[in-house]
Formats: structure tokens, C-alpha cells, sequence
């Protein structure tokens, strides 16, 4: 029970990333990653008693990490910037059954069977319908490039997760060198690269909830309730994710959930959820 409440806690923070990250689309992606992710590392510093020692990992793993925390959430909040969010959203969430897909590709004992055939099928007909059902484009780039960010987003993930599985245990606290870095890597950039943006007093509070939450707190509860609970149990909870994103983002925008996108929610994670029933991969956000 505890596993799952955690697990639960972990969930719910996650399904208002996308919500958080559209009230801040004002604000651009490089820095919003970066000040997210510095601001969800800090959290682990009571985990690990104030003692940056336990940020020691090898470079190995940090790399990974960072690719992981940097790559997505950049992906990310680049596709919800510039493209129909609701739409963008549901394209990101094709992770999960991308971590299926893509498993034999890193565990050669694994293979894909009709199962997950048909549940990439259905996965991949969910995003299509959502990407077809936008009734309007979004942003300067152009929806169709805002759907590639999202695409590429959900790549980033399964493959961030499923090299994780390859990598030595390391300790929670350790979250929290993966989002230093990639913090700090992506203000860099943002300095490069972004145009210098203002920041209100409203979008600091935005901030400091999308970093203590959905790119802070809901890493460690996640770890932690894979380090005590079924990793198969967990990982089915996981699938509440992006119908509770997406509704949740459909009351933020005010937009109506049309058939379309009902559908196609229902093809997501429908396939997500078929295709994880023979897989031992546990996914990882």
C-alpha cells in the first residue's frame, strides 16, 4: 500500500507537468528546463543529509542521467511551446509503449511478439488521430515540427529508461546530480542560444511548483516505490498518467475533449498497457 501511494503521489505530480509547462510557455524552453530541474535538485539534498558526497556517481551514469532529464523536458516543453498542447501531450506520451518497442534492442533475451505488434499499432494510431484532430496551429514553428519535439521527446524517455536498467544501482539522492547539471547545462545554453526573458513574480511561483513537483519531488517518490514495491503493479499505475495529464490540461485550456481525442487517448495508453503485459521492462516516469 505504501509503494502505491507513492507511486500515486509520484503520478499525479507528473500529470501536471504538461499543465505548468503551457501557463509558462512565455518563458523559453532552455531557460524553463533549466531553472526547473536546479530548483527540483535541491530536494535531494536533505535525502542525502546535506552531504554532496552522495552525489558521487560514475560519469557514465551522470551522462545517462543528464540525457534523460535534459533531453526530455527540453523536447518537451519545445513541442508544448509549438504545437496544440493537448494534442503534443498525448504524442509525448507514446514512452511508455516506445519502452516496449524498443526493449530487445538493449535486452537480446527479449523479443516482440503479435501483443506488441498490435499494441504499437494502437499506440501509434492514437497519436496520429491526436495529431489530425488539431483543428488549429500552434506556435511560430508550425504544428508539424511541434509534434517532431513530442515524438522525440517520447524517444528520449524510453530510451533514457531503458539504459538506466543497464547502469550500476545508485542512490536516490543521486536525482539530484542528474538535475544539477542538466539545470545548470541548460541555463548555459539558455544564455547562448534564448533571447533574455523577464520573469514575473506569478511565473516564479509556476516555477517553484513545477520544480519542487513534476521535475523534483515525484523522481524520489517514484525511486522509492520501485525500491520497495512490484515494479509490474507500479508500473501499470504509471498508465494513469497521461489520461490524468490530459484532462487535466483540458480544464486549464478550457478546451472541449472531442471524440477524436478521446479516442485516441484510449488507443495510447490502451496500447501502453498491452504491451507492457509481457514485457519485464518497468518503466520509469
Amino acid at each position: 500500500m505504501r509503494a502505491d501511494l507513492l507511486a500515486l503521489g509520484a503520478i499525479v505530480l507528473w500529470a501536471s507537468l504538461a499543465t505548468l509547462a503551457t501557463l509558462l510557455s512565455e518563458i523559453p524552453p532552455l531557460l524553463l528546463t533549466g531553472t526547473g530541474l536546479v530548483i527540483g535538485s535541491v530536494i535531494s539534498l536533505p535525502l542525502s543529509g546535506f552531504k554532496l558526497s552522495a552525489w558521487k556517481i560514475p560519469m557514465k551514469t551522470l551522462a545517462v542521467g543528464v540525457y534523460g532529464l535534459f533531453g526530455y523536458h527540453l523536447m518537451l516543453f519545445v513541442a508544448l511551446q509549438s504545437a496544440p498542447a493537448v494534442e503534443a501531450n498525448l504524442v509525448n506520451y507514446l514512452w511508455p509503449l516506445l519502452i516496449v518497442v524498443l526493449a530487445p534492442l538493449f535486452t537480446k533475451s527479449l523479443t516482440l511478439g503479435l501483443r506488441h505488434i498490435v499494441a504499437a499499432i494502437s499506440g501509434f494510431a492514437g497519436a496520429a488521430l491526436a495529431i489530425t484532430s488539431a483543428s488549429q496551429i500552434g506556435g511560430s514553428l508550425g504544428f508539424e515540427t511541434g509534434y517532431l519535439f513530442a515524438l522525440a521527446a517520447a524517444v528520449i524517455w524510453a530510451t533514457y529508461s531503458l539504459m538506466t536498467t543497464k547502469l550500476p544501482a545508485f542512490p536516490t539522492s543521486a536525482i539530484g546530480a542528474f538535475g544539477l547539471v542538466a539545470g545548470l547545462l541548460a541555463i548555459g545554453a539558455h544564455f547562448l542560444l534564448e533571447q533574455p526573458a523577464a520573469i514575473s513574480g506569478t511565473d516564479w511561483l509556476l516555477l517553484a511548483l513545477l520544480g519542487l513537483g513534476p521535475l523534483g519531488a515525484s523522481f524520489y517518490f517514484w525511486d522509492a516505490a520501485l525500491k520497495i514495491g512490484d515494479p509490474r503493479r507500479i508500473g501499470l499505475l504509471a498508465f494513469l498518467t497521461p489520461l490524468l495529464s490530459t484532462v487535466l490540461l483540458l480544464i486549464v485550456s478550457g478546451k472541449p475533449l472531442s471524440w477524436q481525442l478521446a479516442i485516441a487517448t484510449a488507443l495510447i495508453v490502451g496500447g501502453a498497457v498491452l504491451g507492457s503485459r509481457t514485457s519485464s521492462v518497468a518503466n520509469s516516469y
